[in-house]
C-alpha cells in the first residue's frame, strides 16, 4: 500500500472520530431541552393545584363573608321587630329573617362542598409535589451526567483536532485538498477499498486495467464513476470485471 494511503487512512479515521464526536455533542442541546420541558411541565402542574387550592379557599372565604352578611341581617331585623308595633312589617321581617336562615343553610352546605373539593385538591397538590420532586431528582441527575459527558467530549474533540491537524500536515497539500474535497462531498468514505472488483464508495464495477493499477502502488488511483481514492491489499477479492 502506498504511503501516502496509509496516511490518508489514517487521516479519514481520524475525521470520522471527530465527527462522530461532534454529533454526540451536538445532540446534547435537544436532550437538555427535553430534560428542561419535563421539569417545567411537572412544576407547572404543581403550580394548577395550588392555585386549585387557593381558588377554593378564595370561593370559601366569600361564602363565610356572605354567611356573616347574612346574619348580620338577621340581627338587624330582629331588632326592628323589637322595635315595630306593626303585625305587617313584623311578618314581612319575619319573612325575611326566614329567608336569610334558608340561605345561609344553603351557604353552608356550599362552604361544606368546597371543603370537600378542597381536601381532593390538597391530595393532588401533594401528588403533584412528589411527581415534581421525583422528576427534578431525575432531571438533575442526567443535567449532571450530561455535563461530565459533554466536559469529557470536547476535551476528547480537542485532542482529536489535535492530532487531526499533525495527521493532516503529514499529507502533501494538493492529495490532502483532494481528500478533503471529497469528504466534504462523498461523506465519511473517500478512500475505499476494491471489494469483489467493484469500488468500495459507489459499489460500481472497476476494469481489470484500474485494479491492477492500484496493485501496483505506483500512484493515486481515483475510482472513474465516483472519484473517490482506491486501495487494495492482499486479503482483497481479486475478482475483476472484464
Amino acid at each position: 500500500m502506498l504511503p501516502v494511503i496509509e496516511k490518508l487512512l489514517v487521516l479519514q479515521d481520524r475525521d470520522r472520530k471527530i465527527l462522530k464526536v461532534q454529533d454526540e455533542l451536538a445532540h446534547l442541546a435537544p436532550e437538555r431541552h427535553g430534560l428542561q420541558s419535563k421539569l417545567t411541565s411537572s412544576q407547572q402542574e404543581l403550580d394548577a393545584a395550588k392555585h386549585q387550592v387557593k381558588h377554593l379557599e378564595s370561593e370559601r372565604k366569600k361564602l363565610e363573608l356572605d354567611v356573616e352578611a347574612k346574619k348580620q341581617l338577621i340581627e338587624r331585623y330582629s331588632l326592628q321587630q323589637f322595635q315595630t308595633k306593626k303585625n305587617e312589617e313584623y311578618r314581612a321581617l319575619a319573612h325575611e329573617i326566614e329567608t336569610c336562615k334558608a340561605a345561609i343553610v344553603k351557604l353552608d352546605d356550599q362552604q361544606l362542598e368546597l371543603m370537600e373539593q378542597a381536601e381532593a385538591a390538597q391530595r393532588v397538590v401533594a401528588a403533584a409535589t412528589r411527581r415534581a420532586a421525583d422528576v427534578k431528582k431525575v432531571v438533575d441527575s442526567r443535567q449532571s451526567d450530561l455535563a461530565t459527558g459533554e466536559a469529557s467530549l470536547r476535551k476528547e474533540l480537542e485532542d482529536l483536532q489535535s492530532n487531526r491537524s499533525e495527521l493532516a500536515a503529514a499529507v502533501d497539500e494538493t492529495t490532502r485538498s483532494r481528500y478533503e474535497r471529497l469528504f466534504k462531498q462523498k461523506g465519511q468514505n473517500v478512500v475505499v477499498g476494491i471489494q469483489h472488483g467493484v469500488c468500495g464508495g459507489c459499489h460500481m464495477g472497476l476494469s481489470r486495467s484500474i485494479v491492477v493499477t492500484c496493485q501496483a502502488e505506483q500512484e493515486i488511483i481515483a475510482c472513474p464513476n465516483c472519484a473517490r481514492i482506491l486501495y487494495y491489499t492482499r486479503d482483497m477479492d481479486l475478482l475483476v470485471a472484464e
